[in-house]
Protein backbone atom coordinates (compact mmCIF):
# COMPACT_ATOMS: atom_id res chain seq x y z
CA UNK A 1 0.00 0.00 0.00
CA UNK A 2 2.79 2.43 0.93
CA UNK A 3 4.70 1.89 -2.33
CA UNK A 4 1.60 2.36 -4.47
CA UNK A 5 0.68 5.44 -2.46
CA UNK A 6 4.17 6.88 -3.04
CA UNK A 7 3.96 6.10 -6.77
CA UNK A 8 0.55 7.74 -7.20
CA UNK A 9 1.67 10.85 -5.36
CA UNK A 10 4.50 11.23 -7.87
CA UNK A 11 2.38 10.40 -10.90
CA UNK A 12 -0.94 12.23 -10.45
CA UNK A 13 -0.49 15.98 -10.87
CA UNK A 14 -3.58 16.90 -12.90
CA UNK A 15 -7.09 15.64 -12.20
CA UNK A 16 -8.20 14.25 -8.86
CA UNK A 17 -7.78 10.55 -8.09
CA UNK A 18 -8.95 8.98 -4.84
CA UNK A 19 -7.91 5.44 -3.93
CA UNK A 20 -9.72 3.44 -1.24
CA UNK A 21 -7.69 0.48 -0.02
CA UNK A 22 -9.05 -2.85 1.27
CA UNK A 23 -8.62 -1.82 4.91
CA UNK A 24 -10.80 1.27 4.39
CA UNK A 25 -7.93 3.75 4.25
CA UNK A 26 -8.24 6.31 1.46
CA UNK A 27 -5.79 8.72 -0.13
CA UNK A 28 -6.37 11.48 -2.68
CA UNK A 29 -3.90 12.60 -5.33
CA UNK A 30 -3.60 15.54 -7.69
CA UNK A 31 -5.58 18.76 -7.97
CA UNK A 32 -8.42 18.90 -5.44
CA UNK A 33 -10.25 21.50 -7.55
CA UNK A 34 -10.13 19.57 -10.81
CA UNK A 35 -13.36 18.63 -12.58
CA UNK A 36 -11.78 15.42 -13.87
CA UNK A 37 -12.24 13.07 -10.93
CA UNK A 38 -12.28 9.35 -10.26
CA UNK A 39 -12.43 7.21 -7.13
CA UNK A 40 -11.29 3.60 -7.23
CA UNK A 41 -11.70 0.90 -4.57
CA UNK A 42 -9.16 -1.92 -4.22
CA UNK A 43 -10.84 -4.98 -2.73
CA UNK A 44 -7.85 -7.16 -1.80
CA UNK A 45 -4.80 -6.47 0.33
CA UNK A 46 -2.37 -7.78 -2.31
CA UNK A 47 -3.69 -5.72 -5.20
CA UNK A 48 -1.63 -2.59 -4.33
CA UNK A 49 1.54 -4.69 -4.59
CA UNK A 50 0.53 -6.02 -8.00
CA UNK A 51 -0.40 -2.54 -9.22
CA UNK A 52 2.98 -1.21 -8.17
CA UNK A 53 5.05 -4.10 -9.56
CA UNK A 54 3.03 -4.89 -12.72
CA UNK A 55 0.85 -1.83 -13.31
CA UNK A 56 -0.18 -2.41 -16.92
CA UNK A 57 -1.12 -6.07 -16.46
CA UNK A 58 -2.56 -5.82 -12.95
CA UNK A 59 -4.81 -2.83 -13.64
CA UNK A 60 -6.65 -4.52 -16.51
CA UNK A 61 -6.94 -7.84 -14.70
CA UNK A 62 -8.25 -6.17 -11.55
CA UNK A 63 -10.93 -4.35 -13.54
CA UNK A 64 -11.87 -7.58 -15.32
CA UNK A 65 -12.24 -9.67 -12.16
CA UNK A 66 -13.88 -6.92 -10.08
CA UNK A 67 -11.12 -6.53 -7.48
CA UNK A 68 -10.89 -2.90 -8.65
CA UNK A 69 -14.15 -0.98 -8.95
CA UNK A 70 -15.12 2.63 -9.61
CA UNK A 71 -16.92 4.52 -6.85
CA UNK A 72 -16.81 7.93 -8.53
CA UNK A 73 -16.59 8.56 -12.25
CA UNK A 74 -16.40 5.92 -14.97
CA UNK A 75 -13.65 3.71 -16.34
CA UNK A 76 -13.36 6.29 -19.11
CA UNK A 77 -12.73 9.09 -16.57
CA UNK A 78 -10.22 6.99 -14.65
CA UNK A 79 -8.15 5.96 -17.69
CA UNK A 80 -8.28 9.51 -19.06
CA UNK A 81 -6.95 10.80 -15.75
CA UNK A 82 -4.14 8.25 -15.48
CA UNK A 83 -2.98 8.37 -19.11
CA UNK A 84 -3.23 12.16 -19.11
CA UNK A 85 -0.66 12.23 -16.32
CA UNK A 86 1.56 9.66 -18.01
CA UNK A 87 1.61 11.41 -21.38
CA UNK A 88 4.93 10.92 -23.14
CA UNK A 89 6.99 11.49 -20.00
CA UNK A 90 10.26 9.54 -19.91
CA UNK A 91 10.51 9.74 -16.12
CA UNK A 92 7.35 8.00 -14.91
CA UNK A 93 7.17 4.56 -13.32
CA UNK A 94 5.86 2.95 -16.49
CA UNK A 95 9.02 3.95 -18.40
CA UNK A 96 11.49 2.40 -16.00
CA UNK A 97 15.26 2.11 -16.42
CA UNK A 98 14.97 -1.38 -17.85
CA UNK A 99 13.05 -0.16 -20.93
CA UNK A 100 15.86 -1.28 -23.27
CA UNK A 101 15.80 -4.78 -21.79
CA UNK A 102 12.02 -4.88 -22.15
CA UNK A 103 12.26 -3.82 -25.79
CA UNK A 104 14.84 -6.54 -26.44
CA UNK A 105 12.54 -9.14 -24.88
CA UNK A 106 9.62 -7.70 -26.83
CA UNK A 107 11.62 -7.98 -30.07
CA UNK A 108 12.47 -11.65 -29.69
CA UNK A 109 8.94 -12.40 -28.53
CA UNK A 110 7.71 -11.32 -31.97
CA UNK A 111 9.45 -14.02 -33.98
CA UNK A 112 6.26 -15.14 -35.70
CA UNK A 113 6.43 -18.31 -37.78
CA UNK A 114 3.61 -19.16 -40.20
CA UNK A 115 2.00 -21.57 -37.72
CA UNK A 116 2.35 -19.13 -34.84
CA UNK A 117 0.95 -16.24 -36.88
CA UNK A 118 -2.15 -18.27 -37.74
CA UNK A 119 -2.65 -19.22 -34.10
CA UNK A 120 -2.28 -15.62 -32.93
CA UNK A 121 -4.81 -14.38 -35.48
CA UNK A 122 -7.29 -17.04 -34.38
CA UNK A 123 -6.91 -15.90 -30.76
CA UNK A 124 -8.65 -12.60 -31.47
CA UNK A 125 -10.54 -12.96 -34.75
CA UNK A 126 -11.98 -16.48 -34.68
CA UNK A 127 -14.61 -15.71 -32.07
CA UNK A 128 -18.31 -15.32 -32.80
CA UNK A 129 -18.90 -12.59 -35.37
CA UNK A 130 -21.75 -11.09 -33.35
CA UNK A 131 -19.23 -9.59 -30.93
CA UNK A 132 -17.68 -7.53 -33.73
CA UNK A 133 -21.06 -6.79 -35.29
CA UNK A 134 -22.05 -5.23 -31.96
CA UNK A 135 -19.65 -2.30 -32.35
CA UNK A 136 -18.08 -2.15 -35.83
CA UNK A 137 -19.55 -0.41 -38.88
CA UNK A 138 -21.74 -2.26 -41.36
CA UNK A 139 -18.63 -3.23 -43.37
CA UNK A 140 -16.99 -4.72 -40.25
CA UNK A 141 -13.87 -2.63 -40.73
CA UNK A 142 -11.68 -3.16 -37.67
CA UNK A 143 -9.21 -0.37 -38.45
CA UNK A 144 -8.99 3.40 -38.17
CA UNK A 145 -11.67 5.35 -40.06
CA UNK A 146 -11.01 8.63 -41.87
CA UNK A 147 -13.10 11.59 -40.73
CA UNK A 148 -13.21 14.29 -43.39
CA UNK A 149 -14.01 17.88 -42.45
CA UNK A 150 -17.47 17.70 -43.99
CA UNK A 151 -18.38 14.58 -42.00
CA UNK A 152 -19.82 16.83 -39.30
CA UNK A 153 -21.97 14.10 -37.75
CA UNK A 154 -18.92 11.85 -37.37
CA UNK A 155 -20.75 9.08 -39.19
CA UNK A 156 -18.66 5.93 -38.70
CA UNK A 157 -20.05 4.13 -41.75
CA UNK A 158 -19.16 7.06 -43.97
CA UNK A 159 -15.75 7.53 -42.34
CA UNK A 160 -14.82 3.90 -42.95
CA UNK A 161 -15.82 4.15 -46.61
CA UNK A 162 -13.84 7.39 -46.87
CA UNK A 163 -10.79 5.58 -45.46
CA UNK A 164 -11.05 2.95 -48.20
CA UNK A 165 -11.60 5.67 -50.80
CA UNK A 166 -8.48 7.53 -49.63
CA UNK A 167 -6.33 4.39 -49.81
CA UNK A 168 -7.79 3.54 -53.21
CA UNK A 169 -6.87 7.01 -54.47
CA UNK A 170 -3.31 6.56 -53.22
CA UNK A 171 -3.10 3.28 -55.14
CA UNK A 172 -4.03 5.02 -58.44
CA UNK A 173 -5.75 1.80 -59.47
CA UNK A 174 -7.08 1.17 -62.99
CA UNK A 175 -9.62 -1.44 -64.13
CA UNK A 176 -6.89 -3.62 -65.66
CA UNK A 177 -4.93 -3.77 -62.41
CA UNK A 178 -4.73 -6.63 -59.94
CA UNK A 179 -4.81 -5.47 -56.31
CA UNK A 180 -3.61 -7.52 -53.34
CA UNK A 181 -5.16 -6.78 -49.94
CA UNK A 182 -2.92 -8.32 -47.25
CA UNK A 183 -4.92 -8.89 -44.08
CA UNK A 184 -8.29 -8.34 -45.76
CA UNK A 185 -10.46 -8.68 -42.65
CA UNK A 186 -14.12 -9.44 -43.35
CA UNK A 187 -13.80 -8.36 -46.98
CA UNK A 188 -15.61 -5.02 -47.08
CA UNK A 189 -12.69 -2.85 -48.28
CA UNK A 190 -11.68 -5.35 -50.98
CA UNK A 191 -15.21 -5.39 -52.41
CA UNK A 192 -15.45 -1.60 -52.25
CA UNK A 193 -12.05 -1.14 -53.96
CA UNK A 194 -13.26 -3.34 -56.80
CA UNK A 195 -16.51 -1.39 -57.07
CA UNK A 196 -14.68 1.94 -57.05
CA UNK A 197 -12.09 1.05 -59.69
CA UNK A 198 -13.15 -2.02 -61.63
CA UNK A 199 -9.83 -3.65 -60.69
CA UNK A 200 -9.62 -7.27 -59.58
CA UNK A 201 -8.89 -7.55 -55.85
CA UNK A 202 -7.43 -10.57 -54.03
CA UNK A 203 -7.69 -10.58 -50.26
CA UNK A 204 -5.64 -12.85 -47.97
CA UNK A 205 -6.31 -13.60 -44.32
CA UNK A 206 -5.23 -16.12 -41.67
CA UNK A 207 -8.68 -16.18 -40.02
CA UNK A 208 -11.09 -18.91 -41.09
CA UNK A 209 -14.03 -16.88 -39.74
CA UNK A 210 -13.01 -13.85 -41.79
CA UNK A 211 -12.52 -15.95 -44.93
CA UNK A 212 -16.06 -17.31 -44.72
CA UNK A 213 -17.56 -13.87 -44.10
CA UNK A 214 -15.50 -12.20 -46.84
CA UNK A 215 -16.40 -14.83 -49.44
CA UNK A 216 -20.06 -14.55 -48.52
CA UNK A 217 -19.83 -10.76 -48.76
CA UNK A 218 -18.48 -10.95 -52.32
CA UNK A 219 -21.23 -13.40 -53.31
CA UNK A 220 -23.98 -11.21 -51.87
CA UNK A 221 -22.57 -8.16 -53.65
CA UNK A 222 -22.36 -10.01 -56.96
CA UNK A 223 -18.63 -9.29 -57.02
CA UNK A 224 -17.17 -12.80 -57.26
CA UNK A 225 -15.80 -12.11 -60.76
CA UNK A 226 -13.82 -9.15 -59.44
CA UNK A 227 -12.87 -10.24 -55.91
CA UNK A 228 -11.47 -13.44 -54.45
CA UNK A 229 -10.29 -14.35 -50.97
CA UNK A 230 -7.70 -16.83 -49.73
CA UNK A 231 -6.71 -18.37 -46.42
CA UNK A 232 -3.00 -17.73 -46.93
CA UNK A 233 0.07 -16.32 -45.22
CA UNK A 234 1.44 -13.32 -47.09
CA UNK A 235 4.84 -15.03 -47.19
CA UNK A 236 3.37 -17.78 -49.39
CA UNK A 237 1.83 -15.57 -52.07
CA UNK A 238 3.31 -16.67 -55.44
CA UNK A 239 1.61 -14.13 -57.74
CA UNK A 240 2.59 -10.66 -58.91
CA UNK A 241 0.24 -7.71 -58.38
CA UNK A 242 0.00 -4.16 -59.70
CA UNK A 243 -1.11 -2.72 -56.39
CA UNK A 244 -0.81 -3.87 -52.77
CA UNK A 245 -2.59 -2.55 -49.70
CA UNK A 246 -1.85 -3.48 -46.08
CA UNK A 247 -4.39 -2.04 -43.64
CA UNK A 248 -4.18 -2.83 -39.91
CA UNK A 249 -2.06 -5.94 -40.43
CA UNK A 250 1.52 -4.71 -39.99
CA UNK A 251 0.94 -4.48 -36.23
CA UNK A 252 0.95 -8.30 -36.24
CA UNK A 253 4.00 -8.85 -38.46
CA UNK A 254 6.58 -8.59 -35.66
CA UNK A 255 9.70 -6.42 -35.60
CA UNK A 256 12.12 -9.21 -36.63
CA UNK A 257 10.06 -9.72 -39.81
CA UNK A 258 9.95 -6.08 -40.96
CA UNK A 259 12.73 -6.33 -43.54
CA UNK A 260 11.46 -9.62 -45.08
CA UNK A 261 7.91 -8.24 -44.91
CA UNK A 262 8.74 -5.19 -47.02
CA UNK A 263 10.98 -7.28 -49.24
CA UNK A 264 8.05 -9.61 -49.92
CA UNK A 265 5.87 -6.64 -50.84
CA UNK A 266 8.63 -5.38 -53.15
CA UNK A 267 9.06 -8.77 -54.82
CA UNK A 268 5.29 -9.22 -55.22
CA UNK A 269 4.77 -5.83 -56.91
CA UNK A 270 5.05 -5.34 -60.64
CA UNK A 271 7.77 -2.89 -61.72
CA UNK A 272 5.36 0.05 -62.00
CA UNK A 273 3.47 -1.02 -58.87
CA UNK A 274 2.32 1.01 -55.86
CA UNK A 275 1.74 -0.14 -52.29
CA UNK A 276 0.01 1.61 -49.38
CA UNK A 277 0.66 0.53 -45.79
CA UNK A 278 -1.76 1.78 -43.11
CA UNK A 279 -0.62 0.98 -39.58
CA UNK A 280 -0.85 2.10 -35.97
CA UNK A 281 2.39 3.77 -34.98
CA UNK A 282 4.18 5.63 -32.22
CA UNK A 283 4.93 9.33 -32.39
CA UNK A 284 7.40 9.02 -29.51
CA UNK A 285 9.81 6.44 -30.89
CA UNK A 286 10.35 2.70 -30.32
CA UNK A 287 8.53 1.13 -27.38
CA UNK A 288 6.88 -2.06 -26.20
CA UNK A 289 3.37 -3.47 -26.22
CA UNK A 290 1.76 -3.36 -22.80
CA UNK A 291 1.51 -6.70 -21.02
CA UNK A 292 -2.28 -6.72 -20.66
CA UNK A 293 -2.92 -6.20 -24.38
CA UNK A 294 -0.41 -8.92 -25.29
CA UNK A 295 -2.02 -11.38 -22.89
CA UNK A 296 -5.71 -10.77 -23.52
CA UNK A 297 -6.18 -9.06 -26.88
CA UNK A 298 -3.36 -9.22 -29.44
CA UNK A 299 -0.55 -11.63 -28.50
CA UNK A 300 2.80 -10.46 -29.85
CA UNK A 301 1.34 -7.36 -31.47
CA UNK A 302 3.42 -4.21 -31.78
CA UNK A 303 2.76 -0.65 -32.98
CA UNK A 304 6.00 0.50 -34.61
CA UNK A 305 7.66 3.88 -34.65
CA UNK A 306 8.21 5.55 -37.99
CA UNK A 307 11.97 5.09 -37.60
CA UNK A 308 11.52 1.32 -37.27
CA UNK A 309 9.40 1.18 -40.43
CA UNK A 310 11.62 3.41 -42.52
CA UNK A 311 14.76 1.51 -41.54
CA UNK A 312 13.26 -1.67 -43.01
CA UNK A 313 11.87 0.05 -46.12
CA UNK A 314 15.24 1.62 -46.92
CA UNK A 315 16.77 -1.82 -47.33
CA UNK A 316 14.35 -2.94 -50.06
CA UNK A 317 14.78 -0.47 -52.94
CA UNK A 318 11.40 1.21 -52.49
CA UNK A 319 10.80 4.90 -52.96
CA UNK A 320 8.77 6.31 -50.08
CA UNK A 321 6.44 8.52 -52.11
CA UNK A 322 4.21 9.84 -49.35
CA UNK A 323 3.71 9.59 -45.60
CA UNK A 324 0.51 10.87 -44.04
CA UNK A 325 0.00 10.89 -40.27
CA UNK A 326 -3.59 10.55 -39.03
CA UNK A 327 -3.70 11.68 -35.41
CA UNK A 328 -7.13 11.88 -33.77
CA UNK A 329 -8.97 9.80 -36.39
CA UNK A 330 -8.49 6.52 -34.52
CA UNK A 331 -9.49 8.02 -31.19
CA UNK A 332 -12.79 9.11 -32.77
CA UNK A 333 -13.20 5.69 -34.39
CA UNK A 334 -12.71 3.81 -31.12
CA UNK A 335 -14.94 6.26 -29.24
CA UNK A 336 -17.81 5.27 -31.51
CA UNK A 337 -16.96 1.57 -31.18
CA UNK A 338 -17.03 1.99 -27.40
CA UNK A 339 -20.43 3.72 -27.43
CA UNK A 340 -21.91 0.99 -29.62
CA UNK A 341 -20.39 -1.81 -27.54
CA UNK A 342 -21.71 -0.33 -24.27
CA UNK A 343 -25.25 -0.34 -25.68
CA UNK A 344 -25.00 -4.11 -26.20
CA UNK A 345 -23.94 -4.93 -22.63
CA UNK A 346 -27.05 -6.89 -21.62
CA UNK A 347 -26.83 -9.61 -24.26
CA UNK A 348 -23.01 -9.78 -24.25
CA UNK A 349 -22.98 -10.43 -20.49
CA UNK A 350 -25.77 -12.98 -20.95
CA UNK A 351 -24.09 -14.85 -23.83
CA UNK A 352 -20.54 -14.56 -22.51
CA UNK A 353 -20.04 -13.20 -18.98
CA UNK A 354 -19.31 -10.00 -17.06
CA UNK A 355 -15.56 -10.56 -17.21
CA UNK A 356 -15.62 -10.83 -21.01
CA UNK A 357 -17.60 -7.61 -21.31
CA UNK A 358 -15.22 -5.82 -18.94
CA UNK A 359 -12.24 -7.12 -20.93
CA UNK A 360 -13.51 -5.64 -24.19
CA UNK A 361 -14.67 -2.46 -22.45
CA UNK A 362 -11.23 -1.97 -20.91
CA UNK A 363 -9.53 -2.71 -24.24
CA UNK A 364 -11.59 -0.10 -26.08
CA UNK A 365 -11.04 2.57 -23.41
CA UNK A 366 -7.28 2.14 -23.13
CA UNK A 367 -6.99 2.00 -26.92
CA UNK A 368 -8.83 5.30 -27.31
CA UNK A 369 -6.56 7.04 -24.81
CA UNK A 370 -3.46 5.56 -26.41
CA UNK A 371 -4.34 7.91 -29.28
CA UNK A 372 -5.58 10.82 -27.18
CA UNK A 373 -2.88 10.93 -24.50
CA UNK A 374 0.16 8.73 -25.05
CA UNK A 375 1.44 9.30 -28.55
CA UNK A 376 -0.21 6.70 -30.79
CA UNK A 377 -1.03 7.72 -34.36
CA UNK A 378 -1.75 6.16 -37.75
CA UNK A 379 0.86 6.13 -40.50
CA UNK A 380 -0.19 5.82 -44.14
CA UNK A 381 2.92 5.12 -46.20
CA UNK A 382 2.86 5.06 -49.99
CA UNK A 383 5.62 3.02 -51.67
CA UNK A 384 6.69 2.52 -55.28
CA UNK A 385 9.51 0.85 -57.18
CA UNK A 386 9.76 3.68 -59.70
CA UNK A 387 10.30 7.32 -58.89
CA UNK A 388 7.62 8.47 -61.35
CA UNK A 389 4.96 5.88 -60.43
CA UNK A 390 3.09 8.48 -58.36
CA UNK A 391 2.37 12.15 -59.26
CA UNK A 392 4.81 14.63 -57.76
CA UNK A 393 2.09 16.50 -55.84
CA UNK A 394 -0.95 15.40 -53.84
CA UNK A 395 -3.40 17.21 -56.12
CA UNK A 396 -4.69 13.89 -57.49
CA UNK A 397 -6.13 13.11 -54.06
CA UNK A 398 -8.56 16.02 -54.39
CA UNK A 399 -10.25 14.52 -57.42
CA UNK A 400 -13.10 12.03 -57.24
CA UNK A 401 -12.32 8.39 -57.80
CA UNK A 402 -13.49 8.10 -61.43
CA UNK A 403 -10.87 10.74 -62.36
CA UNK A 404 -8.18 9.20 -60.18
CA UNK A 405 -8.61 5.78 -61.76
CA UNK A 406 -7.94 7.21 -65.25
CA UNK A 407 -10.61 4.81 -66.57
CA UNK A 408 -13.12 5.84 -69.28
CA UNK A 409 -14.79 2.46 -69.04
CA UNK A 410 -15.10 2.37 -65.27
CA UNK A 411 -17.67 -0.24 -64.32
CA UNK A 412 -18.91 1.36 -61.10
CA UNK A 413 -19.43 4.95 -60.08
CA UNK A 414 -18.65 6.21 -56.59
CA UNK A 415 -22.37 6.59 -55.94
CA UNK A 416 -22.95 2.95 -56.89
CA UNK A 417 -20.17 1.86 -54.55
CA UNK A 418 -21.63 3.75 -51.62
CA UNK A 419 -25.05 2.24 -52.29
CA UNK A 420 -23.51 -1.24 -52.24
CA UNK A 421 -21.66 -0.46 -49.02
CA UNK A 422 -24.89 0.69 -47.37
CA UNK A 423 -26.69 -2.53 -48.30
CA UNK A 424 -23.96 -4.86 -47.04
CA UNK A 425 -25.41 -8.05 -45.55
CA UNK A 426 -23.15 -9.67 -42.96
CA UNK A 427 -22.36 -13.33 -43.21
CA UNK A 428 -23.79 -15.51 -40.48
CA UNK A 429 -21.31 -16.62 -37.85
Amino acid sequence: MLLLNFFLKKLIKTGRLTCIFANGTSYAYGDKDSELRATIRLHTRWLPWRLFLLPELALGEAYMDGTLTLEEGTLYDFINLVTGNIGWKPDNRLNANNAKLKRLKNYYGQLNSRARSKKLVAHHYDIKANVYESFLDEDLQYTCAYYTEDNTEKDLERAQRDKTRLITQKLLAKPEHRILDIGCGWGGPAVLMHQLTGAHVTGVTLSQEQLVAATSRAEREGATDGVDFRLQDYRDIPDKFDRITVVGMMEHVGLPQYKPFFQKIYDTLEEDGIAVVHTIGRADGPGITDAWTKKYIFPNSYAPSLSEIVKAVEQTGFYICDIEVLRTHYAETIAEWRRRFDRQKEWIVRDYDESFFRMFEYYLVISEFAFRNIGHVIFQIQLAKKEDAVPVTRSYLKADLPSVSHADDQRKTVADAETHANTFLRAEA
